[in-house]
């Protein structure tokens, strides 16, 4: 499936990792929301909870990827969030998942990173929840 990724943390404009993945790979980047999922901090990164039928929402940017850097930058992303299919060991999951726009409300499938099972059980169990859900207003 090829489909824009929704970035929460690093990888958002301004954000260290921005510029060495993204600058110059894509077509659009728009301040979006994942609704059903809230933010922890962790060290140097967030992570993205999946709460279904919760009220949280992360906001990030949907990154639309130009079509002849897709590949590459699906496997770079893959690699920077030490993502490999059906690995236990995966500190985040790629998933699919609907997350709206933010100029105009409409909803887009994208790829979103979101904590894998276990990570997620640590998080909500002693994890640091960033209340605002937007990285970008973390404080600390």
């Amino acid at each position: 499936m090829i489909l824009p990724f929704f970035v929460y943390g690093t990888l958002r404009p301004g954000e260290p990792n921005h510029d060495a993945f993204l600058r110059g790979r894509t077509l659009a980047e728009e301040p979006a929301r994942l609704v059903g999922a809230v933010l922890y901090d962790g060290p140097g990164y967030p992570y993205a909870v999946e709460d279904p039928g919760g009220n949280g929402t992360v906001h990030g940017d949907l990154v639309t990827a130009r079509p002849e850097e897709y590949p590459a930058l699906l496997a770079a992303l893959d690699r920077l969030e030490e993502y490999a299919p059906d690995d236990p060991r995966n500190l985040y999951d790629r998933v699919a998942r609907r997350v709206i726009r933010d100029s105009d409300g409409t909803a887009v499938q994208a790829w979103v990173y979101v904590a894998a099972p276990a990570v997620a059980a640590r998080l909500r169990a002693r994890g640091k929840l960033i209340e605002s859900g937007d990285w970008a207003t973390r404080t600390g």
